[in-house]
């Protein structure tokens, strides 16, 4: 609880401002007396000022308050407030308020010049500063203070000019209290939290409607994804299936190529067997020949006949020699004539070319005159003068003929424009109504779309119907609204039990009887003690003060024992031992109950936990069982490949090893058709070279030797051709199996790729969201359990309290019941009036008022017996009714709902009508349309053909044109070109030429016929010497003959064996073509695949595309967000209801609750107060202003024998002080939880001494009750001597504080011991 310390006063009002005058304030009494005007009442102000900011009333804004300039004799005065205080949480703070008031030439200028909120650091002593500014000082220091600003203005520090503010008109008795209950706060902020759930009302049929189309974007999403999923499903099919006949394809290709490369050999080998049967035959002819030409075949071996022919050799070599001479004569002069001949033919082949030419010049002249003849004719050009034509006239004609060209070119260009035009136009009626036939199409495919929308909704309309139906069904309607009368006509025929006996009247009534009893007793004890001796009186006082004492030490020891554990209950707040069963059960409730509901969420947190570490374990098994799967898949490709390869490979090479295989298959393909085309090219090469003599490359001719040598050259050249493909077949065979191994294996690395890129990533990501999961619900029932424990703490620290609380209370009823007894005893001894009755006659009329009341206390006892049991009663039966109601309320939900889903199916059921009907009528405006485009097509087309047509006739005008003049140039170019050659010229000098080499070649020719006749008779001489030479070269040319004969043979003999190997050709061709028919099917079925996959790709680009648009973009995470902020929405303007309601409750709750309080605490104050007999009692009355406000109107009202009247007005000037007094105690014991600070300046005023001597006796009692409470603060300021003797006692405080004024009539403020 917060408290005052210690105040420093410098210069205000009557304090001196060079002086500096502290105050330190005790507990619990601060005693401060002093003679009227002395400055007792300007303390009440600065503690006031400090703590609220607020000047005092009449201070004329602060002119009066600071210490006056001219009193002083300075035209300027500071003052200066510093109060130290610690706060509600027990730290120390400083409050610093410095004032000016200057005095100008014709008024004051008071102004505040320094405001300071400092606070104390306990562990260093350092100052720090809080605040600088008197609005956050004024708002700051009532929040440390644990009170508001109004509690301390109106309760703890009041004016005495204010004191009897109770009492005032009503308006300002109603601020007050509104003030004091902050009600219009709480107002205000019931209308705007009514004004917020019309907001949010509006915002949620909003977000509604933004929810329904997200809806649709979202559900026109999943269709979109479902068809991207199938499509992709198919492509996936279609790609395993093109994979599979591109597979087979290969396989076919290379049994098609094994079978032409079997046909190509076993055609190499037939043409191989038929060149050489060819050959042979040619051997076997020349062989006969040789054999006939045989004069005679001799028998001696080939090394005899070499002998004899080298002897003849000898014998003509002279003979030869001669021969050769002559041969070499004749040689001379045929090379001579040759080369004569030579130059005539050369020159008879010029002479005829160049005469050619010169015919053909002349021709051409002739042809072109013609020509332009006729193109003038055909095209009426005009005018031309007659043939022949010079050059120049030709050349001229010629460009008038191209001028006309060009017109005809322009012409063409202006038709071709001309056409575009008419078709563009045409065109365009043909695109806009295509276009509007497309908009009607889409039209109907909308209709379609929003019918089978609302086809699903109507299914998801009758699910619920269903399903509200078959709820109903659960319920028997009937039988809860039989329930529900019968608990209504129940609770009715309680009320008005309750109501008709009227427990609390009756109750009032009997505590009325039992007051005046009670007063009678106490009046006929009085008397009797009298009567009695004092000393009876001395020792029951005692005894009754002895038991009091033991049971208040009981009490505070009891308290004083739970007091640490009562404040950390109620949050520092120690209330009084009345109150603290009622708090502690009502503490009690609220945290078992918040230990309830904390344990319910514990235990659905631990579910929502265990069932995602359930999740958790499946997505491990899972990727476990991946992973395994991702393992066995390498080891099997490592495995694979080390087996085919025979090497250690990475499986992350597998890409490039295929690559390599595929490139040395292909590699060796390419060089295999090499070789075999070389082999083709080369293999008639020897052929031709046997039957023509000749190279077949440079058709060069052969010698024997050479003809031979080539041959040889090549067969070499085929046999190692031979050798080279049959190593690249191998080879090939080899990397094709190569090849065809890797790419078995193709499939399983793709699989082997996805399952790690793909699959294990996407489970690996869910698990991780999963374990995200699960440390955010971990965390949160971890948080959850945390909390219920220190709730389980907080319970548990409660619930040790309840047996202390019961015997605090039971302690607080006997004292309660003692300290009657006690004042009774004390002013009997007080009072010494007598009577005139006996002693005996007051016994028995003492003993039947004590019957009687007795008997009454036993019927207000029944009563309240009965009152509970009828109120519990009715309160079951409210209970079993609201019940009832709920279960009526739910089921005409579910009524609702049915009805709903039958209404909405209803108006499914039209709208679906309604969209068939839009949708035929869009069908029937649609068939127009089509017959429209259809006709603007075919229009179009015609026009295209004709005008096409009339185009092309004017083109090919032009072009026929354009060829003439094209001809006629080419004439004028070649024409030109002769003339420029000057051929004429040359042609005379050749023919001049040609006739002298005639001349020569006669001479040459009879020379060479005298050198042939000299060789002929050379030669008959040679030749009969040669017979016998030419035989033996015969025999050797047949002999030779006779074994090439026999070699080929045996090669065709073995070629024939190859072809055998081999097999039968026809069976071979016919595999070839079944081969072939093979690949076209499975190349055609690949086809087809690839078409329809570029067609499911193309459908997945589009619907891809579409989900790429902005409406469709996080389209989950939008409904999603929008979804939450609608259910937020709706969850806040539930809890604003809520709230609403709660606050509305607990105002009118926490008003009726504080006004009991504060009555009951002003009836016993009152009671053990006033002295007078005309007043029983005073309370406040709180009406409320209007049905359904909280404004509330109030009024001081006091009774007197049962009768309610308002004290205002009728009170007198002493029993309004003391009402005004008792009820600032009052609101102070109610509102001053946190801060035990209570000021009371003059509280004599006007009071006589009796009403005096109880307010003091009272004010001891408030002390003494709260002596236990270590910062209760009670600031009494008074003039009354006699007032300040009976309130200072020692035991209460040390010192008391006197003000007076010194010689300079300035005020001082001294501390002396208190009264003895």
């Amino acid at each position: 609880m917060s408290t005052v310390d210690k105040m420093l006063i410098k210069g205000i009002r009557s304090f001196g401002p060079e002086n500096k005058n502290v105050i330190t304030f005790f507990k619990p009494l601060t005693l401060i007396v002093g003679p009227n005007g002395a400055g007792k009442t300007t303390i009440i102000e600065c503690l006031k000022l400090s703590c609220t900011g607020e000047l005092p009333p009449n201070s004329r804004s602060g002119h009066t308050f600071v210490h006056d300039p001219k009193v002083a004799g300075e035209t300027e005065t500071k003052g200066q407030i510093k109060l130290r205080f610690k706060t509600a949480a027990g730290k120390d703070v400083v409050c610093i308020r410095s004032f000016q008031l200057t005095q100008k030439a014709s008024k004051m200028e008071f102004k505040a010049i320094e405001s300071v909120l400092q606070t104390i650091n306990p562990h260093t002593g350092e100052k720090v500063c809080l605040s600088y500014r008197c609005a956050d000082m004024d708002r700051e220091i009532p929040a440390l203070m644990g009170v508001s600003k109004a509690i301390l203005e109106n309760v703890i520090f009041v004016h005495q000019d204010e004191s009897n503010w109770p009492l005032q008109d009503p308006s300002t008795l109603k601020k007050k209290f509104d003030d004091i209950f902050s009600a219009t706060r709480y107002t205000k902020a019931l209308e705007v939290i009514k004004r917020l759930h019309k907001d949010q009302a509006q915002e949620i049929k909003t977000f509604r409607l933004k929810l329904e189309n997200l809806q649709t974007l979202k559900d026109q999403a999943y269709r979109l994804r479902d068809s991207i999923a199938q499509d992709q499903e198919k492509s996936d099919a279609l790609k395993t299936q093109m994979e599979d006949s591109k597979t087979n394809i290969q396989a076919v290709e290379n049994k098609i190529l094994r079978t032409e490369t079997s046909i190509d050999e076993l055609r190499r080998l037939q043409e191989q067997i038929s060149t050489k049967t060819s050959a042979r035959s040619t051997y076997v002819t020349l062989r006969e020949k040789q054999y006939a030409a045989l004069s005679e075949e001799n028998e001696d071996t080939d090394e005899e006949l070499e002998e004899w022919r080298t002897k003849f050799e000898e014998r003509i070599a002279l003979q030869g020699t001669k021969i050769s001479k002559l041969e070499r004569d004749m040689n001379d002069e045929k090379a001579k004539s040759s080369l004569l001949s030579k130059t005539i033919n050369d020159s008879t082949l010029h002479i005829g070319k160049l005469q050619a030419e010169a015919d053909a010049h002349i021709s051409m002249k002739h042809e072109r005159d013609s020509a332009i003849r006729k193109i003038f004719t055909k095209h009426n050009l005009g005018p031309i003068p007659d043939p022949p034509f010079t050059n120049d006239v030709a050349m001229n004609l010629t460009n008038r003929t191209r001028a006309r060209l060009s017109n005809l070119e322009d012409d063409l260009q202006d038709k071709k424009k001309s056409n575009e035009t008419q078709l563009e136009f045409l065109w365009g009626r043909y695109l806009k109504v295509n276009a509007r036939y497309s908009e009607v199409d889409g039209q109907i495919q909308s209709k379609k779309e929003s019918k089978l929308g609302i086809l699903r909704r109507m299914k998801d309309k009758e699910n619920e119907r269903d399903a509200a139906e078959k709820e109903l069904s659960k319920l028997n309607l009937a039988r809860i609204d039989e329930r529900e009368r019968y608990l209504q006509i129940e609770v009715e025929r309680k009320t008005v039990a309750l109501a008709e006996r009227d427990y609390d009247k009756i109750i009032s009534q009997k505590r009325t009887e039992i007051y005046t009893m009670d007063h009678k007793i106490k009046a006929l004890h009085r008397e009797k003690d009298n009567i009695a001796s004092d000393a009876d009186d001395r020792v029951k006082l005692e005894l009754k003060k002895y038991e009091l004492e033991k049971c208040k030490s009981k009490l505070h020891k009891i308290y004083d024992e739970h007091n640490d554990k009562i404040r950390n209950v109620l949050k520092g707040r120690r209330p009084p031992e009345k109150d603290v069963k009622k708090e502690i059960t009502q503490a009690f409730g609220c945290i078992d109950a918040e230990y309830n509901g904390l344990n319910s969420k514990s235990q659905e947190a631990e579910q929502q936990l265990k069932l995602v570490q359930m999740k958790i374990e499946g997505a491990r098994s899972h990727l476990s069982k991946l992973q395994k799967d991702l393992d066995a898949k390498r080891r099997h490709l490592n495995s694979k490949l080390q087996s085919i390869t025979k090497v250690s490979v990475d499986i992350n090479t597998f890409p490039k090893v295929l690559e390599g295989a595929m490139e040395a298959r292909d590699k060796l393909n390419s060089e295999k058709i090499v070789a075999n085309g070389l082999q083709k090219m080369y293999d008639p090469f020897e052929k031709m070279a046997r039957e023509q003599h000749k190279c077949p490359c440079c058709d060069r001719g052969f010698t024997p030797d050479e003809e031979d040598l080539f041959v040889k050259k090549q067969r070499t050249f085929g046999s190692s051709n031979a050798d080279l493909m049959k190593a690249l077949e191998m080879e090939l065979s080899n990397a094709e199996d190569f090849f065809q191994q890797l790419d078995n294996l193709r499939v399983i690395y793709d699989q082997y790729v996805k399952l790690g890129k793909e699959t294990i990533t996407s489970a690996e990501k869910d698990l991780k969201q999963l374990l995200a999961d699960e440390s955010e619900k971990a965390q949160t029932f971890e948080d959850l359990v945390s909390v219920l424990a220190q709730v389980k703490m907080d319970r548990d620290g409660v619930e040790i309290l309840l047996h202390p609380s019961d015997a605090i209370d039971r302690h607080v009823q006997e004292i309660q019941e003692l300290e009657p007894e006690v004042e009774d005893l004390e002013y009997k001894l007080d009072s010494r009036g007598q009577g005139v009755k006996s002693k005996e006659d007051i016994q028995l009329e003492l003993n039947s008022a004590m019957r009687t009341r007795d008997t009454l206390l036993s019927e207000m006892d029944d009563l309240r017996d009965q009152h509970k049991m009828l109120s519990e009663d009715f309160t079951n039966a409210q209970m079993r009714w609201h019940a009832v109601r709920e279960e009526k309320l739910s089921a005409s939900s579910i009524l609702h709902t049915f009805k709903k889903a039958e209404e909405d199916l209803v108006l499914f059921a039209e709208e679906k009508e309604q969209l068939t009907l839009d949708q035929k009528h869009l069908e029937e405006a649609l068939v127009p349309l089509r017959k429209e485009s259809e006709s603007l097509l075919q229009e179009h087309k015609a026009l295209k053909e004709r005008l096409d047509q009339e185009y092309d006739h004017l083109a090919e005008r032009r072009r026929g044109f354009q060829q003439e003049i094209d001809a006629l140039g080419t004439l004028n170019t070649r024409i030109k070109e002769y003339v420029d050659s000057k051929k004429a010229e040359r042609l005379h000098e050749l023919q001049e030429r040609h006739t002298l080499s005639l001349s020569q070649l006669q001479e040459c020719e009879a020379k060479k016929q005298e050198i042939s006749d000299e060789l002929d008779r050379s030669k008959e001489k040679l030749r009969s010497q040669d017979q016998f030479k030419r035989n033996i070269d015969d025999n050797l040319n047949y002999r030779k003959t006779k074994a090439e004969v026999d070699r080929l043979t045996h090669d065709i003999e073995l070629l024939e064996d190859n072809v055998l190997s081999f097999g039968s050709m026809s069976t071979i061709e016919a595999d070839l073509k079944r081969n072939a028919q093979e690949k076209e099917r499975l190349l055609s079925e690949y086809n087809r695949c690839q078409g329809t996959l570029s067609v499911y790709q193309s459908n997945i680009s589009k619907h891809k595309v579409e989900l790429k648009q902005t409406q469709y973009k996080d389209i989950e995470k939008r409904y999603f967000n929008q979804l939450l902020q609608l259910k937020t929405t709706e969850m806040a303007n539930k809890d604003l209801d809520r709230y609403y309601a709660a606050l509305d409750k607990a105002l009118m709750r926490f008003h009726t609750m504080k006004m009991e309080e504060i009555n009951k605490i002003i009836k016993e104050l009152w009671q053990q107060t006033y002295r007078g007999q005309d007043i029983d009692c005073i309370s406040i009355n709180s009406d409320s202003e209007g049905a359904g406000t909280r404004s509330y109107s109030y009024r001081v009202v006091m009774q007197n024998g049962g009768a309610e009247l308002e004290m205002r007005g009728r009170c007198s000037a002493g029993q309004k002080v003391l009402a005004s007094l008792i009820i600032r105690l009052a609101l102070a014991e109610t509102f001053c939880l946190n801060c035990g600070i209570l000021a009371l300046d003059e509280p004599t005023t006007n009071l006589d001494g009796p009403n005096a001597e109880s307010l003091a006796a009272a004010l001891l009692r408030i002390m003494e009750s709260r002596k236990g409470q270590e910062n209760f603060q009670l600031i009494i300021i008074t003039h009354d001597e006699r007032f300040a003797q009976l309130i200072g006692q020692r035991q209460l405080a040390e010192k008391y504080y006197r003000v007076s004024k010194d010689e300079q009539q300035h005020s001082k403020i001294e501390a002396q011991e208190i009264f003895d």
